[in-house]
Order: C-alpha cells, then sequence, then structure tokens
C-alpha cells in the first residue's frame, strides 16, 4: 500500500513530503470528507509538491453531470510527469444507482482528459451513506465503465468511527479485489489509524489514505511530520518497498 496524506495548505503539504508520504492529497477538512481547499491553496500545494510526486485533488460532491463537469473544469493545474487524481463522490448516489453513477462520472472523466494537465478520476463512496455492499459494488461497476482509475471508499461522518466499523476485512478484501479485477486502483479511508496499518495490509489496497492520523489534534489540527514518519514506517514493516519506492500509475 502506498501512504496518501491530506494536506490543507502547501506547509503542511512540505511537512507531509518529509514524512515520507507517497501521494500527497489535497483537501480540506472543514469542509467535509472530501472537500476542496481554495484555488489558491491548491496553487500553493501543487508548487511544493515535487512533479515526480502523485497529487491528489478532493473535489467534494457531485449531484448531477453539469455538476461533476463544472467541479473538474475547474482545475487548473500543470501537468506532470507522476499522476494527477481528481477525488469525487456522487450525491445521492447511496441507492447504487449504477446507471446514474455511470452517467455522473463519464460527464467528469470526459472533462478530465479535455484538460492540459489529464487528472486521472478516483470515484468515491462513503461507506456510511450506502445500502450495504451493493452499493459499494455498484460503485466500482459504475467507475470501470466511465473509464475512471480507481475507485475509495471513505466515512462521511468524522465521528470517531473508522472504515473498519462499517466494513469487515471479508468485505474489504472482496471489494478490493473487485476492483482489481475491473482494473482500477482500489484506496481506503475513512477515519484510519495506525493500529489499522497492518489489519489492512491483508486487504492488499493500493492506497492507504489519512489525515487525522497524521495530524497533531486530530483532523482539523495540524499535521505532523514526525506522525506521517511513523504511519511510513509501519506500512514499510509490513509492506518492505523492493527498491526506490515506486509510484501508483
Amino acid at each position: 500500500m502506498q501512504l496518501l496524506v491530506s494536506v490543507r495548505s502547501a506547509e503542511e503539504a512540505t511537512a507531509a513530503l518529509a514524512g515520507g508520504a507517497d501521494v500527497i492529497d489535497a483537501k480540506d477538512p472543514a469542509q467535509g470528507a472530501l472537500g476542496a481547499v481554495s484555488r489558491a491553496a491548491l496553487r500553493a500545494i501543487d508548487r511544493v509538491v515535487p512533479a515526480d510526486v502523485p497529487l491528489s485533488v478532493a473535489l467534494g460532491e457531485a449531484a448531477s453531470a453539469r455538476e461533476a463537469e463544472a467541479r473538474v473544469a475547474a482545475l487548473t493545474l500543470r501537468a506532470r510527469p507522476a499522476p494527477l487524481y481528481v477525488k469525487l463522490a456522487c450525491a445521492g448516489c447511496a441507492d447504487g444507482d449504477q446507471r446514474y453513477l455511470t452517467h455522473i462520472l463519464a460527464a467528469a472523466v470526459r472533462v478530465a482528459r479535455e484538460l492540459p494537465a489529464s487528472p486521472r478520476l478516483i470515484a468515491a463512496a462513503y461507506v456510511d451513506a450506502s445500502d450495504g455492499s451493493r452499493a459499494t459494488d455498484a460503485l466500482v461497476d459504475a467507475a470501470a465503465a466511465a473509464g475512471t482509475a480507481g475507485v475509495l471508499l471513505d466515512t462521511a461522518r468524522k465521528d470517531g468511527r473508522s472504515l473498519l466499523d462499517w466494513r469487515n476485512l471479508r468485505e474489504l478484501r472482496r471489494w478490493v479485489a473487485r476492483a482489481h479485477a475491473a482494473g482500477l486502483l482500489a484506496a481506503l479511508a475513512g477515519s484510519l489509524r495506525a493500529e489499522h496499518v497492518p489489519v489492512l495490509a491483508a486487504v492488499h489496497a493500493d492506497v492507504f489514505g489519512v489525515r487525522g492520523a497524521a495530524c497533531d489534534g486530530g483532523r482539523r489540527g495540524t499535521l505532523s511530520g514526525p506522525r506521517v514518519r511513523a504511519l511510513r514506517s509501519l506500512l514499510d514493516a509490513v509492506e518492505p518497498p523492493p527498491g526506490p519506492r515506486a509510484h501508483i500509475g
């Protein structure tokens, strides 16, 4: 698994990089689970993240294809040799309507492909707002049909419960396998903590995403380089890198 760390400023991005994060994720925790940072903050983060380090940008939730297109079209970032990801959830998709999901995601993918930076779309679902496994399976199928790069499971409510309070290891392992079979990256987030690293290593997801676990004072606190480094060490202990760290493609 690669370590994705969510940051809200250039200063936090610098600390996350120093701690060994594989992917820097621009996100404003005050705006929700996938809250977008301001354009000024995003430009500043983009400047300090080296072009060969993957950058992820949270875009929030879209309730229609038009809204999804607008959120992606507003992204003005430089092209980079490392992947640029955009994370988007579909509002009102908790019932697992695959056709609706595909329609919205396909619209976002079309716009993304037209941008100079060619961002890769990651479709997100909230496990605490979905109708069991049917909705999260529908996300995988819709994401594959729409041509996205990957899928993400997260939690909408940050109330102390984690992803593992909503899905057990068997369910997560099956979901990750389904995503991989569809040719998608599989990312896990949702109030994940250090003790979840060895547990989730057995699930074989591509990305382990954190915010609160990397901060002093919780997800709305200040990102801590030493906390990121501790997470990096845990990940390397359960899944040692074979050589120079490879980025997810």
